[in-house]
C-alpha cells in the first residue's frame, strides 16, 4: 500500500474527497489488483457518507492484502456509520492485533462498546415496560396446567411457542410490532409432545401436560419432595401466579362474554350478524336462510320462508361483479 498512501495521502483526500475518489477510480482502471487504492478510495467513500461503498472497497482491499491494518480501520468505520456496531466491533478488533501501536482502533472500540451498551439498555427497558403491560395467569386440572396471555387480535403466524419437559419459551409479535417473550423454568416435567396451545380473539391459552396427576403449588421453580396428589375437595381450588383464590368458572364465563360482546368491522361484523340472526331464528327462518343461500350461490340470504318456500331463488351477484359457473 505504500504507492497509494504516497500518491493518496489521507489529508489529500480530506481535502476534495470527490476529487480524489474520481483520481482513485482513473488509478484502478489501470491497476485493478492495488489494495491501496481500493483502501483509500474506501476512505472517500467514508468522507462522502457513502457508507456500503466504503465497505465493499475495503473488502476489496483484504481480499488483495489480508493483512492490511487500514482496510480493517475503513471498513469498521463504514460499519459503524450504518450501525451495525456487533460487526464494527469484530473488524476494528481484528485490525488492531495487526497494529496495536495505532490509537483509532481503540478510538472506535470504545464508540461501539458505546452504542451496543445502549441499544441493549434500550431492549431491555422496552421489554419491562412491555412485561408489565401484558399480562398472564395460570390455573391447573389434575391433568393439564393452562396458562393463559391475554392480548388480543393476534394472528397464529404472530405467535411462536416451544415447549420442553422443564421449560416453555413464547415469542409473541403484539399488534404493535414490538414483541412480547415469556421465558418460565417450570417447577414439574411436563410432556412436552402432549402439549398445545390456541390463538383465540382475546389471548393465547398455553395447555401443559402433566407428566403426574400432581399439584402445583407455583408455576416455576425447582420441585420438592413433599408432592401433593389431588383429592376431590382440592379438583377446584387452583393455585395461580395472584396472592388471592380465583373463581375460575366465573373467569372463563366473563372472557366469553368478552368475546362475544367484542366489537367487529366489516365482513366479520356481517357474518356475526348472521349468526345471530340463524341462532335465534324460528325453523322457517332458517330453512329460508339455508335454501335461498345454497340455490343461490351465496348471493343471496333471506329470511321469509313464504317467498323462497315457493319457488328456486335465483343467483343475483352484485351490480359490479358478473355470475360464472365452474
Amino acid at each position: 500500500m505504500a504507492g497509494a498512501s504516497q500518491l493518496f495521502l489521507d489529508t489529500y483526500i480530506a481535502e476534495d474527497p470527490q476529487r480524489a475518489l474520481e483520481e482513485l477510480t482513473k488509478a484502478l482502471e489501470q491497476k485493478s489488483n492495488d489494495a491501496g487504492y481500493y483502501c483509500q478510495r474506501a476512505y472517500a467513500h467514508i468522507l462522502l457518507q457513502k457508507y456500503n461503498d466504503a465497505v465493499k472497497d475495503a473488502k476489496k482491499a483484504l481480499e488483495l492484502q489480508p493483512n492490511c491494518a487500514a482496510a480493517f480501520l475503513r471498513k469498521g468505520m463504514a460499519e459503524y456509520h450504518l450501525k451495525d456496531y456487533t460487526a464494527a466491533h469484530q473488524t476494528l478488533t481484528e485490525g488492531q492485533k495487526l497494529d496495536s501501536a495505532d490509537t483509532t482502533f481503540g478510538i472506535w472500540i470504545a464508540k461501539c462498546d458505546e452504542n451496543l451498551n445502549r441499544q441493549q439498555t434500550d431492549v431491555s427497558t422496552q421489554q419491562q415496560t412491555l412485561t408489565s403491560k401484558v399480562k398472564y395467569d395460570w390455573y391447573q386440572t389434575e391433568a393439564q396446567v393452562i396458562i393463559t396471555v391475554m392480548i388480543k387480535n393476534l394472528q397464529k403466524n404472530d405467535v411462536n411457542i416451544k415447549f420442553s419437559e422443564k421449560e416453555l419459551n413464547a415469542l409473541i409479535r403484539i399488534p404493535s410490532g414490538e414483541d412480547y417473550r415469556l421465558n418460565l423454568l417450570l417447577l414439574h416435567p411436563i410432556a412436552a409432545d402432549q402439549s398445545t396451545y390456541k390463538v383465540l380473539s382475546t389471548k393465547v391459552e398455553m395447555k401443559l401436560k402433566k407428566q403426574e396427576a400432581i399439584r402445583w403449588e407455583k408455576l416455576e421453580g425447582h420441585g420438592d419432595l413433599n408432592l401433593k396428589h389431588f383429592t376431590s375437595d382440592s379438583m377446584h381450588m387452583y393455585p395461580s401466579s395472584s396472592h388471592y383464590t380465583r373463581n375460575w368458572d366465573k373467569l372463563v364465563v366473563e372472557i366469553k362474554e368478552e368475546e362475544k360482546s367484542e366489537k367487529l368491522e366489516g365482513d366479520a361484523a356481517l357474518n356475526q350478524l348472521f349468526q345471530q340472526i340463524y341462532a335465534d331464528g324460528t325453523d322457517e327462518v332458517k330453512r329460508a336462510m339455508n335454501k335461498s343461500f345454497m340455490e343461490s350461490g351465496g348471493t343471496v340470504l333471506s329470511t321469509n320462508w313464504s317467498d323462497v318456500g315457493k319457488k328456486k331463488v335465483e343467483v343475483k351477484p352484485p351490480d359490479d361483479m358478473e355470475w360464472k359457473q365452474f
